[in-house]
């Protein structure tokens, strides 16, 4: 047998197995383990998607509400209506345009805003009166912006005036503050 070129392995210093060298590999192999059972995927469960927050109630339904107008009987008119959150809580309220039906002339409005209560259920109540009728106002245009009321006025200069042609225009407008509503005239009083 002719003895072989290659060195024995016992001789050489890096083959032999040391504690260091064990250390090395297990510290190696349990990381790899670690590793492995972190990329595993979890077990298959089976899940309910969380429940979504309730969101803003609807606005309130401007023909179920009582409004304060006396129309002596006869019926009343949901002319217009609009609806945004004025209060800044999250749920709209609806503002009414709502006026006696009359055969002839302009009937005074009543601007109401109408809110949902707790006590009462879904139904609609009256909070605040923007628009008295008695103060003999028709409103043309209504609409709520960024929490803001605004309105277009129709109303007379004198009584002498006939009530199928008003003679004075009003932009204004309401804003929720301090607990109540505030009129701020946009344009003031002009002459239609």
């Amino acid at each position: 047998m002719q003895p072989s070129a290659a060195p024995d392995l016992a001789d050489l210093a890096h083959t032999r197995a040391r504690p260091a060298h064990w250390l090395a590999i297990a510290t190696a192999t349990a990381a790899v383990v670690a590793l492995a059972g972190l990329l595993q995927p979890g077990p298959a469960e089976a899940t309910t998607a969380p429940a979504a927050a309730p969101g803003p109630a609807p606005a309130p339904e401007a023909a179920g509400a009582d409004y304060p107008l006396d129309c002596r009987g006869g019926p009343r008119k949901i002319a217009q209506q609009a609806s945004g959150d004025l209060d800044g809580d999250g749920n709209p309220e609806t503002v009414a345009v709502v006026h006696c039906e009359a055969g002839s002339g302009t009937p005074p409005s009543g601007v109401y805003v109408l809110t949902r209560g707790k006590e009462t259920g879904p139904r609609a109540r009256v909070v605040a009166t923007l628009v008295a009728p008695e103060l003999h106002k028709s409103v043309t245009e209504l609409d709520v912006r960024e929490g803001v009321v605004l309105a277009t006025l129709l109303g007379y200069s004198s009584p002498d005036v006939p009530s199928c042609c008003p003679d004075e225009k009003e932009q204004v407008g309401w804003r929720w503050q301090g607990g109540t509503f505030v009129r701020d005239g946009r344009a003031g009083a002009q002459s239609a």
